[in-house]
């Protein structure tokens, strides 16, 4: 072989391999991915059936119901706007109560009830992850709906504890 022939073969598969390298790479960071949806998305369907997503907002006062035999819970999400149930098996963290933010993991089972597999409720009065923010945000600034969560002042419920405003 000619040494222009032996180069060019070098440099095809060398190419072959960074393509095949390269391919691997971002197909494990795309099974990896997890996404954030809102309770609105998720009624809306925006959602995926088939993957494991984050849905977040906050914990609607009330809904809380324990399984007394099992570690099985049962809440709603809110943002105000929509409201998805959620079921989760297992410990919940210390922080996690009625009217607080929460993030949960899971996928999104029959009948639209959300199977969480992994529940993270808020670590800091200033803290929540930008993207519940923005949906509380959202949901503020259009009309409330009829029963939303309101403070005792008529502000709705978590106002004061995220700096948003209504």
């Amino acid at each position: 072989m000619k040494p222009r022939t032996k180069r060019g073969l070098a440099i095809v598969t060398g190419l072959a391999v960074l393509g095949i390298a390269s391919a691997l790479v971002l197909n494990a960071f795309q099974s990896n991915m997890v996404f954030f949806f809102s309770p609105t998305q998720v009624a809306a369907k925006e959602a995926p059936l088939e993957r494991s997503f984050r849905i977040g907002g906050l914990v609607e006062e009330g809904s809380i119901q324990r399984d007394e035999k099992t570690l099985t819970v049962n809440f709603v999400v809110t943002d105000l706007a929509q409201k998805i149930p959620v079921v989760y098996t297992g410990l919940l963290p210390d922080l996690f109560r009625e009217g607080k933010g929460v993030v949960a993991q899971g996928k999104l089972g029959a009948g639209g009830v959300f199977q969480a597999e992994q529940v993270l409720a808020k670590h800091d009065e200033n803290y929540m992850p930008p993207e519940a923010a923005d949906a509380l945000a959202k949901a503020r600034k259009g009309e409330m709906p009829a029963g939303a969560m309101t403070t005792s002042a008529g502000e709705p419920l978590g106002a004061k504890t995220y700096g948003a405003t209504p």
